[in-house]
């Protein structure tokens, strides 16, 4: 693999959005894949290409239908604009936050943009930092460009041994680099945005901080 194109192939950004909860931090992904619209939508919501490249889940992937990926989120599909995009909630550990999938043409191919919104008040997140969040979508996007690519589908104990490995391990010290960057652009001190971002890089890997 060429991990440093798989990189630079997703554009990643930092930010905030004000809820009436209270202030939300908002992390966005963002990868052009050599497939039209309607594809890329069939490869988000239609439930046996879901777990070819990222979870087995259940539930009724609809309007208003609760969702649930094996091992990991479940929630509630809260808006619905096929084939352009989707919102969902992301309910997890006993906290909540809301994903934002969009799908746009983009050149001869087609843009996937999620936007992950979370609220910054969570000790998780005070912890972490984007790529508490940002890096699990970074290992999606390389499983949807294979599936996409290839046709080809990557299991959940296939997914986990190549983490592990060092090219995985590799992978995944870069997104967190690039987590930490665009923490501090912005606006977070960059001191702290690294240190996040090494934290979530030993959390996926095993390393000591």
């Amino acid at each position: 693999m060429d991990i440093q194109h798989e990189i630079t192939a997703t554009r990643r950004t930092a930010g905030a959005r004000t809820l009436e909860a209270g202030e939300a931090a908002v992390v966005t992904l963002s990868r052009a894949f050599p497939t039209d619209v309607a594809d890329l939508w069939s490869a988000c919501t239609e439930a046996d290409r879901i777990a070819r490249w990222f979870l087995p889940v259940s539930g009724e992937l609809r309007l208003d239908g609760r969702y649930q990926l094996e091992g990991n989120a479940g929630g509630t599909v809260t808006a619905c604009d096929p084939p352009s995009g989707f919102d969902a909630t992301w309910e997890f550990g006993g906290g909540i936050s809301w994903i934002e999938v969009r799908l746009t043409p983009d050149g001869d191919g087609a843009r996937f943009t999620l936007t992950h919104v979370a609220h910054v008040d969570d000790d998780h997140w005070r912890l972490y930092g984007p790529g508490a969040v940002g890096i699990g979508w970074d290992l999606g996007l390389l499983g949807l460009g294979l599936h996409l690519g290839t046709g080809a589908g990557v299991s959940p104990e296939q997914a986990e041994e190549w983490t592990a490995s060092e090219e995985g391990r590799a992978f995944i010290a870069a997104a967190g680099q690039e987590w930490a960057a665009a923490s501090a652009e912005s606006g977070m001190d960059r001191d702290d945005a690294v240190a996040r971002a090494e934290r979530t890089v030993a959390f996926y890997t095993g390393a000591e901080v």
